[in-house]
């Protein structure tokens, strides 16, 4: 680029991962200020700077630019390059808060991204590995990437805080996306899940189990749920348990919920009945929700869609979460672009909540690095 892009500034630790993945992708450089100026504990956290640090390592010539106290960054991103890459993330946040962001970077990289992430595969703030690998993947299917090297594996699960998880996220690239219309959500058809413990007693997923299906045998008779008790080496540092639970429809559109164990040593300890139940009851609140794409992956078909050729996409969500509603904003300021948003009221094709059709007409974004298909 011959010209300068215009910089964008903005102030508060929030939503950096959105900031940062729109800048490298519109290439607009960001300067972000007052990072938890006024905080006992000034500066970014060791989980945002090794957010950073990934970045960096999946492109070329970004120049990063951070103040003696953390509290400033100035970030100017550079090609995504992609290739093969290791990645120690942080162990306060789960390897999720990463991959979010790696998913919508993966397929526009130069060489197809084959990364490792070590860390916490599953915790209590970030979507899990196991929901973003049922949930996210069919939907990027959606937009015409895949393949044979598509593909997200759990190698070792982690629990916090002591982690040791291990996942291995290999993408394709791909020169334009195909635009989207998912307006039909369908019907539920089937429920699948995947209850782990890691270093306790195998029961506890077996417990798991039943209570969540004592709740959904209710609904639906299509039910399985997968146990997963890793041992020794593969079972990470910590101990712990949870469950994922993911719903998929007639239409072929994916809602999850999931829920994990207190870590060690923190909060009161959790029955394994009382989590299946309310894992079941969170699952079921989000299909009340409803919508063709699930709150947890809301931005990246927002995103996506706004990047695809240009030709109107369409995607009916259930209520907008409010780190959707911000990054509709921020897709405004990097790439100018306006969704036009009708509400649709519950009515009689329509069941739950009150659903939101979003549409857009894409940017055309291309690959630059990939000049055949």
């Amino acid at each position: 680029m011959a010209t300068q892009a215009h910089s964008l500034s903005y102030a508060g630790c929030n939503f950096l991962r959105q900031r940062l993945v729109l800048s490298t992708l519109s290439g607009r450089p960001v300067k972000i200020r007052k990072i938890r100026a006024r905080d006992d504990n000034p500066g970014l956290r060791d989980f945002e700077a090794s957010f950073i640090r990934l970045l960096d390592k999946i492109t070329n010539g970004s120049r990063i630019e951070i103040n003696q106290t953390g509290t400033t960054l100035y970030y100017q991103p550079g090609l995504l390059y992609g290739g093969s890459v290791e990645h120690d993330c942080s162990v306060l946040r789960g390897i999720g808060y990463y991959l979010e962001s790696l998913l919508c970077l993966a397929p526009f990289v130069k060489h197809p991204l084959k990364i490792v992430l070590r860390g916490v595969t599953n915790d209590q703030v970030d979507p899990s590995v196991d929901v973003l690998k049922a949930t996210a993947l069919p939907l990027l299917k959606q937009f015409g990437i895949d393949g044979e090297s598509f593909e997200l594996k759990i190698v070792r699960r982690g629990m916090p805080p002591g982690g040791g998880g291990e996942v291995v996220f290999s993408c394709p690239v791909r020169k334009v996306l195909k635009p989207i219309q998912l307006t039909d959500p369908g019907k539920i058809k089937r429920i699948r899940g995947m209850a782990y413990s890691v270093r306790v007693s195998p029961q506890m997923a077996n417990r798991i189990v039943d209570s969540a299906r004592s709740i959904l045998n209710k609904f639906i008779p299509d039910i399985y749920i997968y146990t997963d008790h890793m041992k020794g080496v593969n079972s990470g540092k910590s101990p712990g348990f949870g469950l994922s639970l993911v719903a998929e429809t007639t239409s072929g559109t994916f809602l999850s919920a999931e829920l994990a164990s207190n870590p060690q040593g923190q909060g009161a300890a959790v029955l394994p009945e009382d989590l299946g139940r309310n894992c079941a009851r969170l699952l079921l609140e989000e299909i009340y929700r409803g919508g063709c794409v699930d709150s947890t992956n809301q931005s990246l078909a927002l995103l996506l869609m706004t990047l695809g050729q240009q030709d109107v996409s369409k995607v009916l969500l259930g209520p907008l979460s409010p780190y959707t509603i911000e990054f509709l904003r921020h897709l405004k300021s990097f790439f100018q672009i306006m969704f036009k948003i009708e509400t649709k009221p519950c009515g009689e094709e329509l069941k739950g909540g009150d659903k939101v059709l979003m549409t857009c007409v894409g940017i055309g974004f291309s690959n630059l690095s990939k000049t055949l298909k």
